[in-house]
């Protein structure tokens, strides 16, 4: 089979899409790793498939994997890149709803940058203290469409992204599933850093939408910041979170940044 495939990426976190409007493509888990391979195929932290609305709530769905092949609910910056996507291929001007396995998003335009709803966060936990690494370490987490642990740290350059983040993630912890890993420095007052390890991708990613949003929550109660937190992200970029909090908890959340399209192509599968 050839496929006809979209590369784009937000804030550097990247994806492949496809237009399966028509249901025409089934892919296993195995090809969706192939695919996403940096080696032997496209190359990309996910793939998402734009396929008709299931349950009516919406105007369209989509059908997103991490690049391991595995099913995932939510990515803030999958979702941003998503929304562009549809309006290449559609036209709509102003706005678009889509179903995720979190909820329904709506998205918003504004040039190339994108702004998403985020499903209401869940399960907030602060300073829970974690036997890591031979040692005990304060970690905050939060579920923001999938679930995050967040570490707060003094320099994200000397973060433990890989050796750190993998352990955590596969803490007992979070068992069964596991979680996402984001290292956070606070830069300044409204202002962090992020560094994220994701599930499914099983290593650093550039961003991480859900990662950004969950460590800007999370700061935002530790330190009583205000809406919007500024994210810098690992790619050098700079995404938005604005939120509505009232104590811990919090209501209208919504993330900002770049969606970009990157490259158009044919790949045999």
């Amino acid at each position: 089979m050839i496929l006809q495939f979209t590369k784009m990426n937000g804030a550097g976190n990247d994806f492949v899409l496809l237009d399966n409007r028509a249901g025409e493509v089934r892919l296993t888990g195995a090809q969706v790793a192939r695919l996403c391979d940096r080696h032997r195929g496209v190359g990309a932290d996910g793939l998402i498939a734009l396929v008709p609305a299931r349950e009516g709530r919406a105007e369209w769905a989509w059908d997103f994997y991490n690049s391991d092949g595995s099913v995932a609910e939510m990515c803030g910056n999958g979702a941003r890149c998503f929304a562009r996507f549809i309006q290449r291929l559609t036209g709509v001007k102003d706005r678009v709803t889509f179903e995720t396995l979190a909820g329904v998003i709506t998205a918003t335009f504004e040039a190339d940058r994108v702004t998403v709803n985020l499903t209401a966060p869940k399960d907030l936990r602060l300073h829970e203290r974690l036997p890591v690494a031979g040692t005990e370490l304060e970690v905050h987490s939060l579920n923001t469409g999938v679930p995050h642990a967040v570490v707060m740290v003094e320099d994200a350059d000397k973060a433990m992204v890989q050796s750190l983040g993998a352990e955590l993630r596969h803490h007992p912890h979070f068992a069964p599933r596991g979680t996402n890993v984001n290292f956070v420095q606070v830069l300044g007052p409204g202002s962090i850093r992020v560094r994220t390890y994701e599930r499914g991708v099983e290593g650093e990613t550039l961003a991480c939408g859900t990662g950004v949003t969950a460590s800007a929550l999370v700061t935002a109660c530790l330190h009583d910041f205000g809406s919007p937190v500024c994210v810098r992200v690992q790619s050098g970029d700079v995404l938005e979170v604005g939120f509505q909090r009232t104590g811990k908890t919090f209501s209208e959340v919504r993330l900002t940044g770049p969606a970009e399209f990157t490259f158009e192509g044919r790949i045999e599968i």
